[in-house]
Protein backbone atom coordinates (compact mmCIF):
# COMPACT_ATOMS: atom_id res chain seq x y z
CA UNK A 1 0.00 0.00 0.00
CA UNK A 2 1.16 3.58 -0.91
CA UNK A 3 2.23 5.41 2.38
CA UNK A 4 -0.14 8.22 1.30
CA UNK A 5 -2.69 5.78 1.43
CA UNK A 6 -1.72 3.89 3.97
CA UNK A 7 -1.66 7.24 6.26
CA UNK A 8 -5.30 8.35 5.21
CA UNK A 9 -6.54 4.89 6.52
CA UNK A 10 -4.81 4.97 9.47
CA UNK A 11 -5.78 8.39 10.01
CA UNK A 12 -9.99 7.53 9.23
CA UNK A 13 -9.44 4.29 11.11
CA UNK A 14 -8.22 6.24 14.50
CA UNK A 15 -10.61 9.39 14.06
CA UNK A 16 -13.90 6.73 13.63
CA UNK A 17 -12.42 4.32 16.48
CA UNK A 18 -10.97 7.13 18.48
CA UNK A 19 -12.57 10.75 18.18
CA UNK A 20 -10.76 12.29 20.78
CA UNK A 21 -7.32 11.31 19.33
CA UNK A 22 -4.99 13.51 17.47
CA UNK A 23 -3.46 10.83 15.65
CA UNK A 24 -1.41 13.36 13.68
CA UNK A 25 2.13 12.91 15.46
CA UNK A 26 1.53 9.34 14.64
CA UNK A 27 0.83 9.29 11.27
CA UNK A 28 3.78 12.03 10.79
CA UNK A 29 5.92 9.06 12.34
CA UNK A 30 4.81 6.91 10.24
CA UNK A 31 5.56 9.03 7.40
CA UNK A 32 9.34 9.62 8.78
CA UNK A 33 10.02 5.85 8.78
CA UNK A 34 8.59 4.32 6.00
CA UNK A 35 10.45 6.99 4.15
CA UNK A 36 13.59 6.24 5.98
CA UNK A 37 13.41 2.82 5.46
CA UNK A 38 13.17 3.21 1.28
CA UNK A 39 16.01 5.57 1.73
CA UNK A 40 17.76 3.00 3.26
CA UNK A 41 16.66 0.19 1.26
CA UNK A 42 18.00 1.99 -1.54
CA UNK A 43 21.32 3.11 -0.43
CA UNK A 44 21.60 -0.74 1.27
CA UNK A 45 21.33 -1.80 -2.52
CA UNK A 46 23.23 0.99 -4.65
CA UNK A 47 26.71 0.44 -2.14
CA UNK A 48 25.82 -3.71 -2.94
CA UNK A 49 26.20 -3.09 -6.46
CA UNK A 50 29.59 -1.69 -5.74
CA UNK A 51 30.38 -4.31 -3.01
CA UNK A 52 30.49 -2.31 -0.47
CA UNK A 53 28.34 -1.39 2.88
CA UNK A 54 26.77 2.12 3.67
CA UNK A 55 29.40 1.75 6.64
CA UNK A 56 32.35 1.17 4.93
CA UNK A 57 31.80 3.79 2.38
CA UNK A 58 31.34 6.23 5.13
CA UNK A 59 34.60 5.85 6.97
CA UNK A 60 36.49 6.16 3.20
CA UNK A 61 33.91 9.25 2.27
CA UNK A 62 34.73 10.72 5.73
CA UNK A 63 38.61 10.02 5.29
CA UNK A 64 38.38 11.65 2.09
CA UNK A 65 36.54 14.84 3.24
CA UNK A 66 37.90 15.57 6.38
CA UNK A 67 41.22 13.82 7.23
CA UNK A 68 44.53 15.29 6.98
CA UNK A 69 47.31 13.99 5.47
CA UNK A 70 48.30 12.39 8.09
CA UNK A 71 45.21 10.66 8.60
CA UNK A 72 42.42 10.54 11.61
CA UNK A 73 42.84 9.04 14.93
CA UNK A 74 40.44 6.32 15.10
CA UNK A 75 38.32 8.26 18.05
CA UNK A 76 38.50 11.38 15.51
CA UNK A 77 37.13 9.20 12.76
CA UNK A 78 34.04 7.86 15.51
CA UNK A 79 33.32 11.19 16.42
CA UNK A 80 32.91 12.36 12.69
CA UNK A 81 30.75 9.21 11.70
CA UNK A 82 29.11 9.65 15.04
CA UNK A 83 29.48 5.91 15.81
CA UNK A 84 31.18 3.95 18.86
CA UNK A 85 35.15 2.77 18.76
CA UNK A 86 34.36 -0.49 18.72
CA UNK A 87 32.18 0.11 15.25
CA UNK A 88 35.33 1.85 14.08
CA UNK A 89 37.59 -0.73 14.36
CA UNK A 90 35.40 -3.03 12.91
CA UNK A 91 34.91 -0.75 9.62
CA UNK A 92 38.61 0.22 9.17
CA UNK A 93 39.55 -3.45 9.50
CA UNK A 94 37.22 -4.27 6.99
CA UNK A 95 38.71 -1.77 4.53
CA UNK A 96 42.49 -2.69 5.54
CA UNK A 97 42.17 -5.89 4.35
CA UNK A 98 40.86 -4.56 1.08
CA UNK A 99 44.04 -2.09 1.16
CA UNK A 100 41.75 1.03 0.86
CA UNK A 101 42.99 2.07 4.54
CA UNK A 102 45.70 1.40 6.34
CA UNK A 103 46.62 2.36 9.95
CA UNK A 104 49.47 4.69 10.85
CA UNK A 105 51.83 5.28 13.94
CA UNK A 106 50.49 9.04 15.42
CA UNK A 107 53.82 10.68 15.27
CA UNK A 108 52.86 12.42 18.34
CA UNK A 109 51.67 9.51 20.70
CA UNK A 110 53.31 6.21 19.97
CA UNK A 111 49.87 4.82 21.62
CA UNK A 112 47.46 6.57 19.05
CA UNK A 113 46.71 5.23 15.71
CA UNK A 114 45.38 6.83 12.22
CA UNK A 115 43.65 5.94 9.69
CA UNK A 116 44.60 6.88 6.07
CA UNK A 117 42.86 6.09 2.56
CA UNK A 118 45.68 4.24 0.45
CA UNK A 119 46.40 5.36 -3.04
CA UNK A 120 43.70 2.63 -4.14
CA UNK A 121 41.08 3.21 -0.96
CA UNK A 122 41.36 7.39 -2.42
CA UNK A 123 40.74 5.85 -5.71
CA UNK A 124 38.17 4.19 -5.15
CA UNK A 125 36.42 6.52 -3.04
CA UNK A 126 36.62 9.17 -5.71
CA UNK A 127 35.21 7.03 -8.35
CA UNK A 128 31.90 6.32 -6.27
CA UNK A 129 31.24 9.60 -4.95
CA UNK A 130 30.05 10.87 -8.06
CA UNK A 131 27.68 8.07 -8.76
CA UNK A 132 26.60 7.84 -5.09
CA UNK A 133 25.54 11.83 -5.31
CA UNK A 134 23.98 11.14 -8.50
CA UNK A 135 22.02 8.24 -6.92
CA UNK A 136 21.02 10.16 -3.75
CA UNK A 137 19.79 13.30 -6.41
CA UNK A 138 17.43 10.83 -8.45
CA UNK A 139 16.09 9.70 -4.69
CA UNK A 140 15.11 13.10 -3.78
CA UNK A 141 14.20 14.30 -7.49
CA UNK A 142 10.40 15.20 -6.08
CA UNK A 143 11.77 18.20 -3.84
CA UNK A 144 13.21 21.10 -5.17
CA UNK A 145 16.72 22.61 -3.70
CA UNK A 146 14.86 24.38 -1.52
CA UNK A 147 12.56 22.36 0.20
CA UNK A 148 15.53 19.97 0.61
CA UNK A 149 17.00 22.85 2.87
CA UNK A 150 13.09 22.75 4.42
CA UNK A 151 13.17 19.10 5.21
CA UNK A 152 16.76 19.04 6.21
CA UNK A 153 15.52 22.19 9.00
CA UNK A 154 12.78 20.95 9.94
CA UNK A 155 14.05 17.06 10.54
CA UNK A 156 16.81 18.91 12.78
CA UNK A 157 14.60 20.46 15.18
CA UNK A 158 13.55 16.78 15.87
CA UNK A 159 17.18 15.15 15.91
CA UNK A 160 18.83 14.61 19.20
CA UNK A 161 20.83 17.65 20.31
CA UNK A 162 23.86 16.39 21.37
CA UNK A 163 25.75 19.24 22.71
Amino acid sequence: MKTADLLARIGEDWRRERPDLNPDPMLTVIAVQRTSQTLQAALDAFFARHDLTPSAFDVLATLRRSAPPGGLTLGELGTLMAVTPPAVTKRVDGLERRGWVARLPDPRDRRTVRAALTPEGRAAVDELIEAHVAHEEALLRALTPEERATLRELLLRIAPQDE
